[in-house]
């Protein structure tokens, strides 16, 4: 069951109650350089991004958002630190919603005020965010990583325990997370404002878990989910994918976002993963393909990488498979929307379970995104298969002598 929050907007979206779990991300560009900003965001918008934030370090930056705003289509958040005034020029501009934490502004409570005051009158949202960054951690952390054996009056060793050292310090630091949330959050109640949504990351999964769960169990405010500086696209992907998949599968979570040190784009496919993954969101591509083993005899590797990276723009829920072995590739082929069984220099495109044809392996890539784009919406279909086919190959052959481009040796 999912956890029942109270439900705000961040412009025309719907946080919380009822509403989807909503996917945002984070621009890299500077703000101030529009062009750059836009195209960013339109790149975002392509691949699904439905919320996304932009850093407000200067005054330079929070004048550009007015434009930014006219030029693109989802709303916009303003990541604000420090200097409330670039807060409420912000929101001057036309933000839909300030990330802050008022923890650390400068003259803290009386400055959360005026943007409190600003955003009542624009109706404009909130997001509350309290990293374990901001929160002093303990410095015995380095102690705890080792066991220490001490020997006792009655000649006994004992021996420490580093694991629950380390699980008694995460409860800990969740423990000050919650609070300094709930206590900003009172500050704002006692404005009467309530359109706001809280974060509660840690680069450390189990301590963003933690902090995340004590949250949900004393507050109804929406959650927004995610582990902060979680590291390079498969580093990032598998922490967020565990983090975020504790919690959502608890049904914490109202709005998430899957930080890569990656361009951003790369961020909303991993989302939307999960998602699927956890049967919570139904949009896009589900995508299927066999790992590589000493049975296939196609390329897998690089037809699967290929069809899917085609396919990253699509929003339409459908189901592929790219498979490339006789065991499992016609049983998951056939339980998909459209998918390829290759095996020996050429493959059958199922559709919908029906065999359509039998093609050789260097027509694969156009026959099954032809297939796929005859099941899509006309804007979309265009964009997976245009005019003229696809006259590209993808991978090449496989022998069992031949390998995947590596030779065997002969006795």
């Amino acid at each position: 069951m999912r956890r029942k929050s109270r439900q705000i907007h961040v412009g025309n979206v719907a946080i919380g109650g009822e509403a989807p779990i909503v996917v945002q991300s984070m621009t890299t560009t500077y703000t101030r350089d529009v062009e750059s900003t836009v195209a960013q965001i339109q790149r975002l918008e392509d691949v699904g991004c439905e919320i996304v934030r932009v850093a407000v370090p200067e005054e330079e930056d929070a004048l550009a958002i007015g434009e930014i705003k006219k030029r693109i289509h989802i709303p916009l958040v303003a990541d604000i630190h420090y200097k409330h005034s670039l807060a409420l020029e912000a929101i001057r501009q036309g933000i839909d919603c300030v990330r802050i934490n008022p923890g650390n502004l400068i003259n803290g409570r009386k400055s959360l005020e005026q943007i409190v005051a600003a955003c009542k009158e624009r109706g404009v949202a909130m997001r509350i965010g309290v990293n374990s960054g901001s929160i002093d951690a303990l410095d015995q952390r380095g102690q705890m990583q080792r066991i220490q054996v001490r020997l006792r009056d009655d000649g006994v060793l004992e021996r420490t325990d580093p694991a629950e050292a380390r699980r008694k310090e995460r409860e800990h630091l969740a423990e000050r997370m919650v609070t300094k949330a709930l206590e900003y959050i009172s500050w704002c109640e006692e404005l009467d404002f309530h359109e706001i949504k809280v974060s509660l990351k840690s680069s450390t999964v189990l301590t963003a878990v933690e902090a995340y769960r004590r949250f949900a169990q004393r507050s109804d405010y929406p959650l927004h989910l995610g582990i902060t500086e979680a590291g390079t696209l498969v580093t990032g992907s598998v922490k967020s994918s565990v983090g975020l998949g504790l919690l959502l599968a608890d049904g914490i979570g109202d709005t998430i976002r899957v930080s890569l040190s990656a361009e951003p784009e790369e961020e909303i496919p991993v989302a939307y993963e999960i998602l699927r993954s956890l049967e919570l969101r139904n949009r896009g591509v589900t995508f299927v393909s066999c790992p590589s083993c000493g049975r296939v005899e196609i390329d897998v590797i690089q037809v699967a990488n290929e069809v899917e990276k085609r396919l990253s723009k699509v929003q339409t829920p459908i189901h592929v498979a790219v498979m490339g072995c006789v065991v499992n590739g016609p049983g998951e082929s056939r339980d998909a929307d459209v998918g390829l069984a290759g095996g020996k220099g050429r493959g059958v495109i199922f559709r919908k379970g029906e065999v359509i044809k039998t093609v050789p392996e260097d027509q694969f890539l156009d026959a099954v995104l032809k297939e796929v784009a005859s099941l899509l919406p006309e804007r979309e279909a265009k964009l997976v298969y245009p005019e003229g086919g696809i006259h590209e190959t993808a991978g090449h052959h496989r022998t069992r002598t031949e390998g995947m481009g590596l030779p065997i040796l002969k006795s």
